[in-house]
């Protein structure tokens, strides 16, 4: 849509329902007109390709009206074939994948249905919603239902879910970046495929700004074997990024991801009668930068508030109010507000440390200015002086529009197990037409009649070593060969536990006699004991008892150091970014095209003449000698969670050469190999060591999978069922569910060693923990790379980062700080 105009027209176009369907377009056009906008090309064009028929993908940028181009058409229907407001009937699905965007999309839709004079339901229904509103919900849906995919996977297990949803028409699926691919966008997807069968009309409709492959997006959302439509639009909305560069950037941190040391000039950057959004890769960051804003300016309180994910809905309900209101003119947040909630008073965006990723930065840039056609700018605060190239690399990423691409899922076994039991909680399935219905969903395109047996057999009678334990049981067949859900009493605990997010071990704060105010980290909890004080949702509280699930506190006059930490920390950089990190330090023409590498200039040029920068197609490798012992150190460029499994397959193939024992440093730029014995690393370092010949071998056999994948099992039992968190009036902490998975892993490990939920562990952590896929082709390309092999006297500034990440972990901030300068002497020295 355009920019509103100052005249308004006026809606004259008298109301009489049902109308033609030239009538209910003029009246839509007229609509457009009154609120002072134009129609758009691709508006036109989703419609129209809506009224054809088909299904398919919006993709256009942020702040452009997507969602009006994916449910006007479908009011247009609602115009021409009106429902009688009492009629049962649901005609538009909009899932979202935030409760917090459920709110703004019912107002967007509910504005034009009023005025266009439609007397129809329009609902949301999340987890947040009233229990006697989802009560009348199971029996009687609206015309229009704003939802989540994990409350939409728990309509569908109800019993007469079939006759619910057999006159839907439309699904609108808002953010699908931010679903597809993963294990909520395939129970989505499961729950697509079923509905497609219930009502086969159905046309469905995803949205997204930020997509590197949107066609494979458009797919996952209409289904294999349906025709996928496209609609993009050439929009400009440019996405400036501008960067606070401290004054010396030889004195700056080497390490860290806080960036306190910025404060100051970000506090003087500031502006506080323009609405800003400040945001931070962590919740511990986001409380500790709030803390330190307000410290730094008292006179803000009151402007100023936090916003993640762990407050309570009622505290981030405030917060999104009082920032479209105006009341609240600085928020700090997480990416609990990365996605479309709008907020058109938003005119700045500021970004503490590298983002790691362009679509990252793309879509928290467009949360300033969010309207049509303007540019949005985003500042990056850098909270190490290598993060100044980050930044570079991501604006030449952004205005060459690269994007990264998203890891797909495949056939996760654990969703498709939850899925059948829903479906036999609900109205019931024939597994050879339930079979030929799942694999509609592109992500279990290829599912094996053996592998969908196998899941059957374990949701009906626990598989080959549960068949003894009644609550495994949990569907039967008939003696129709239906299979229905066992009793009650399981479809009851089963629709308790739907859902695929991981959950951390929290617990809920509460005070003692007051309101909720989040979640906590258990883990952080246990380490406290009554009267201690700690910082949480921007206010110092005082622990009184931990009760159940529940840590109950009361507010402190004293002041606490202690920051609420939760798991989660370092986001690594992306694939996309680390090649265009690679390629700015090939060019130095480009070193001084932008204020970031100019002011790390001095840093390059040191490196250049210490040792090498490398070129895109060169690996750095740096041997150095020092009181500590033997250093390798390695530049791939390639990430943390890369790195983390390089480091480790690379020492033990060093270690099969020449016996020895590495002490592995890594972080998002190399690693580094330090053993206290000579070696041979110039006669190891070749082609073969980053072979991936053997890699499957040669990972089990240097990285402990078998704990990891036991960690990730967690999951994935209590996805599948195995293992239920929650019980009518009570639920488990994380430590019993994480021990009855332990167990169960343990069996099916001894066993039943070819388990699939098994294999599924192992894919999920080695991708978790250490990106495998990228893993492999981080090692092709490091074997056709050409060796720079550089021998400094000292680690050099590449090195300091990986060298204060290591020392740190036992010295001082004193002594860190005593090193750090001393090896800046020795390389600033001529």
């Amino acid at each position: 849509m355009s920019r509103p105009s100052r005249k308004k027209v006026a809606l004259d176009i008298p109301v009489s329902l049902p109308m033609t369907a030239a009538d209910a377009w003029a009246r839509i056009d007229a609509w457009f007109a009154q609120q002072g906008w134009q129609t758009t090309e691709f508006q036109r064009a989703a419609w129209n390709a809506y009224r054809a028929g088909d299904s398919g993908l919006i993709y256009v940028p942020t702040g452009s009206g997507k969602t009006y181009a994916a449910v006007f058409a479908a009011l247009a229907e609602l115009l021409q074939n009106p429902p009688h407001p009492k009629d049962d009937g649901l005609h538009l699905l909009y899932v979202t994948p935030l409760r917090a965007l459920s709110r703004d999309v019912e107002k967007s839709i509910r504005k034009p249905c009023d005025e266009l004079g439609l007397n129809i339901r329009i609902e949301t229904r999340t987890g947040d919603t009233k229990s006697s509103l989802r009560r009348k919900q199971q029996k009687r849906l609206p015309h229009i239902l704003i939802t989540t995919p994990e409350s939409f996977a728990l309509l569908l297990s109800y019993p007469g879910a079939d006759e619910q949803f057999r006159q839907t028409r439309c699904v609108v699926i808002d953010e699908w970046h931010e679903l597809a691919g993963g294990k909520r966008g395939i129970l989505l997807e499961l729950g697509l495929a079923r509905l497609r069968k219930i009502a086969p009309s159905v046309r469905t409709w995803a949205l997204s700004a930020t997509l590197a492959d949107p066609q494979t997006a458009a797919q996952l959302a209409v289904g294999e074997g349906n025709k996928a439509t496209l609609i993009k639009a050439e929009i400009k909305r440019p996405v400036l990024l501008r960067s606070l560069v401290p004054e010396q950037v030889d004195a700056f941190p080497w390490a860290g991801h806080l960036g306190l040391s910025m404060r100051d000039k970000l506090v003087a950057d500031l502006d506080i009668e323009r609405s800003t959004l400040i945001f931070t890769n962590t919740r511990y960051q986001a409380e500790k930068w709030f803390q330190e804003i307000l410290d730094a300016r008292p006179e803000w309180a009151g402007l100023i508030a936090l916003h993640h994910g762990s407050l309570d809905i009622r505290v981030r309900e405030f917060v999104e109010s009082g920032i479209k209101s105006g009341a609240l003119k600085l928020v700090v947040c997480t990416s609990s507000l990365d996605l479309g909630v709008d907020f058109p008073q938003v005119e700045r965006v500021y970004q503490i440390g590298s983002p790691k990723g362009i679509a990252r930065t793309m879509q928290r840039a467009g949360r300033a200015r969010h309207r049509l056609g303007e540019p949005c700018e985003i500042t990056c605060v850098p909270t190490h002086a290598l993060e100044l190239l980050e930044f570079a690399a991501t604006r030449s990423a952004v205005v060459r529009g690269e994007v990264e691409k998203r890891p797909l899922l495949h056939k996760p076994f654990d969703v498709l197990a939850q899925h059948l039991v829903s479906c036999a909680t609900g109205d019931g399935f024939i597994a050879e037409e339930l079979f030929a219905e799942v694999t509609t969903a592109y992500s279990f395109r290829d599912l094996s009649w053996q592998e969908f047996l196998w899941v059957l057999a374990l949701v009906e009678h626990g598989g080959e070593n549960l068949h003894a334990y009644a609550d495994y049981h949990k569907i039967s067949r008939d003696d129709s060969g239906q299979f229905r859900i066992a009793s009650p009493r399981l479809g009851h605990v089963h629709r308790m536990n739907i859902g695929t997010i991981q959950s951390d071990a929290q617990l809920q704060v509460k005070f003692l006699r007051g309101k909720t105010l989040g979640m906590i980290e258990e883990g952080f909890i246990s380490r406290m004991k009554k009267g201690d004080r700690f910082v949480y949702a921007g206010r110092t509280l005082e622990l009184f008892r931990v009760e159940d699930d529940r840590v109950l506190v009361r507010l402190s006059e004293k002041s606490s150091r202690a920051i609420t930490k939760w798991p989660g920390s370092r986001l690594p950089i992306s694939e996309s970014l680390s090649a265009e990190i690679r390629a700015l330090l090939s060019d130095r023409n480009l070193w001084h095209e932008s204020a970031e590498l100019a002011a790390i200039d001095v840093i390059l040029r040191r490196q250049a003449e210490l040792s090498a920068v490398p070129a895109a197609a060169q690996l750095l490798a740096e041997v150095c000698r020092t009181r500590e012992g033997h250093h390798l150190f390695l530049y791939p460029f390639e990430g943390r969670l890369v790195h983390e499994g390089l480091a480790p397959l690379l020492a033990y193939r060093l270690a099969r050469r020449q016996k020895t024992s590495f002490s592995l440093t890594v972080n998002d730029y190399g690693m580094e190999f330090l053993c206290r014995d000579a070696f041979p690393f110039q006669e190891v370092l070749h082609a073969e060591i980053f072979s991936t010949e053997n890699l499957a071998e040669d990972t089990l056999a240097s990285l402990n999978i078998s704990n990891m994948a036991k960690r990730q099992f967690r999951d994935i039992a209590r996805i599948t069922g195995l293992v239920n968190q929650n019980y009518p009036g009570r639920r488990k902490l994380a430590r019993q569910v994480q021990a009855s998975a332990s167990l169960l892993f343990d069996v099916f490990q001894r066993y039943e060693p070819d388990n699939l939920l098994l294999r599924q562990a192992e894919r999920e952590a080695l991708d978790q923990f250490f990106e495998a896929s990228r893993l492999q082709r981080t090692l092709q390309r490091l074997s056709g790379a050409e060796m720079l092999l550089q021998r400094p006297s000292h680690p050099t500034p590449f090195g300091f980062p990986l060298l204060t990440e290591r020392v740190s972990s036992h010295l001082t901030n004193e002594s860190i700080a005593d090193r750090v300068a001393k090896l800046i002497k020795q390389w600033s020295s001529p």
